[in-house]
């Protein structure tokens, strides 16, 4: 099933299997700046923010939070495991994303897209031109 098998005039809101969908989709279509991040990227899909990872991230508020990218050695955010992990994962926040939705209208592939190009161009030092550059150019091919 593709990004294109759903339905995007949901009557309910989209589900995590549907994000999982939309936001597969996106991978394989990263610009090519960050394609070499993305060979091993696992994506989970979690309803928000748990109240540790809160505590971690000094959020006020777990809505602020709608992607967040581990790499697969971090037990936690800036703590690195010995141990090595499967890889790296960037885990999409289905609530904080479904009000983002809601509060901008813009077309839910673009707002998953975007999210993501975001989280990923922070972690791996892009600037924010950059990140904007890649987000615009990325936003016209849909």
């Amino acid at each position: 099933m593709t990004q294109r098998d759903i339905i995007m005039n949901f009557s309910v809101p989209p589900s995590a299997d549907d994000l999982q969908i939309i936001a597969s989709d996106a991978l394989e279509n990263m610009p090519e700046e960050l394609m070499e991040f993305c060979d091993s990227l696992a994506i989970e899909i979690e309803e928000i923010a748990d109240e540790s990872l809160e505590d971690e991230l000094g959020l006020d508020d777990p809505y602020e939070l709608c992607a967040l990218y581990k790499k697969g050695s971090q037990i936690a955010p800036g703590i690195e495991s010995k141990a090595a992990n499967d890889g790296d994962i960037i885990t999409i926040f289905r609530r904080p994303l479904l009000d983002l939705w809601c509060e901008v209208q813009d077309d839910l592939a673009i707002i998953v897209r975007q999210i993501m190009i975001e989280e990923l161009g922070h972690n791996f030092d892009f600037s924010e031109d950059e990140i904007d550059e890649m987000t615009q150019r990325n936003t016209q091919a849909l």
